[in-house]
């Protein structure tokens, strides 16, 4: 599912109509902007943070920076573009630091948010930078809640603090951050305790516990999948203890995004990350410019390079390249690269970053995870003779391959043609240079 599938088909459709207009009236600006507050409504995003987005928007778009432009339905885009970034947060927020370490985060949200797992997560990601973390365990309250964050811990070698029979977070808060400096963790990460609604015992818990350990930052999760409910849960905790930051989790599964539209418009609390997936990697740094892009359709060139710079050894990048153009691409090789392909994340949210790529033409498109472990089944019931050249792969060895693989000899023929459209689509890429001799930026696409 691609990030707010709806609202970014319905925005594309209302901004679409303004690509290439020589002219532009009032009447062709009013139209669009309908259709833009009609789709932000539906996707839930808070109804004052609609009137004032299209207020802005629609006194730009009249205004003389566009009906004196030369290309005035580019123009009013770029306005669009520009207030849906301002809205998200203009700038990203990052993580700040205490001069001296630890670092102590405190991660807040109601049961159910997906707290646990993402301060796994956000460890994770810190540790990738450099940091040595610890994760404390502060829910006393749910069951196995000390246990999920512990077989987290353990999927991710990282060290869970926790106390027997400790009745009290913020005395257990205290002990972590003691043993943390004894052990040198310049990182401290502490999971609170949520309920299924806010109440005051909950908020007196974790007002005790900001004061008992002062953290850098306190990072509200809210799972951005209730819509103007996140909104409301993030005011609310805001009010009472006081955010640093906001992680919205469950992103890849909303359509909508109203949450992720409204929270900092509502709270003035900037997103700081996103869970875009179930997995322990799928946590990434907000970029408002970015998503705003995406969300456009404009695609987003910078996050594909960075997912393809981590998934993909450039070495080996590069000797791909070298085989390519030496007619020495095998079957083997491909299989290499489809499995790095897969380590970049789920193939649609990938394949939604390129600029261009409409929701509409995302439907039409068959994305099957399942594919790839069909694609390795088939390779792997070859002999190394067939991986080399596959030209030599005829009828009976097709039926051969397909029955060793438990697939059909469509499918077989099916990964033939993937593998020799692969090498068409990088001649081609090749010859065309459209982004210069080393592909995007300095980094060479390796697929």
């Amino acid at each position: 599912m691609a990030l707010f599938e709806n609202l970014s088909s319905k925005l594309q459709e209302a901004i679409n109509k303004m690509r290439g207009k020589g002219r532009v009236t009032e009447k062709d600006v009013k139209a669009m902007i309908r259709d833009i507050k009609l789709a932000l409504l539906e996707a839930d995003v808070n109804y004052k943070v609609v009137r004032d987005f299209i207020n802005t928007v629609s006194e730009r778009a009249v205004g003389q920076e566009v009906l004196e432009s030369l290309t005035p339905g580019h123009q009013v885009i770029k306005v669009v573009h520009e207030e849906l970034i301002k809205l998200l947060g203009e700038v990203p927020s990052k993580l700040t630091f205490f001069s001296k370490p630890p670092s102590i985060y405190m991660m807040v949200g109601l049961q159910g948010s997906g707290k646990t797992t993402t301060s796994g997560k956000l460890a994770n990601l810190l540790r990738k930078q450099g940091k040595n973390p610890l994760l404390v365990a502060c829910d006393i309250y749910r069951p196995a809640a000390i246990k999920q964050l512990q077989v987290v811990g353990a999927q991710l070698d990282i060290p869970v603090f926790t106390v027997e029979n400790e009745k009290d977070p913020a005395k257990i808060a205290r002990e972590a951050i003691e043993y943390a400096r004894a052990k040198q963790y310049d990182l401290v990460i502490i999971d609170t305790a949520g309920r299924l609604h806010i109440n005051e015992e909950m908020m007196d818990e974790l007002i005790n516990i900001k004061h008992t350990v002062k953290p850098q930052e306190i990072l509200l999760v809210v799972d951005s999948m209730t819509g103007q409910d996140a909104v409301n849960v993030a005011e609310s905790f805001n009010q009472r203890i006081g955010i640093d930051g906001i992680i919205l989790t469950k992103l890849d599964g909303d359509t909508r995004g109203g949450s992720a539209l409204s929270v900092k418009a509502v709270t003035g609390k900037p997103i700081k990350f996103v869970g875009v997936g179930e997995k322990l990697n799928d946590l990434e740094p907000f970029f408002p410019d970015r998503m705003a892009s995406r969300i456009l359709g404009m695609g987003d060139v910078l996050s594909l390079i960075e997912k393809a710079q981590e998934a993909f050894d450039e070495k080996q990048a590069l000797e791909m390249e070298k085989k390519l153009r030496m007619q020495q691409f095998t079957l083997d090789d491909f299989l290499v690269q489809m499995q790095q392909l897969k380590k970049m994340g789920p193939l649609d949210q990938i394949i939604s970053m390129i600029p261009g790529v409409t929701p509409k033409a995302m439907n039409n498109m068959q994305i099957d995870e399942k594919k790839l472990v069909y694609m390795e089944a088939i390779i792997n019931s070859m002999t190394k003779e067939e991986r080399n050249n596959p030209s030599i792969i005829n009828y009976s060895r097709k039926k051969r391959i397909a029955a060793g693989s438990g697939t059909s000899i469509q499918e077989v023929n099916r990964l033939l043609r993937d593998f020799e459209n692969m090498k068409k689509m990088i001649r081609k890429l090749d010859n065309i240079g459209k982004y210069g001799k080393k592909g995007i930026g300095n980094f060479r696409m390796p697929f």
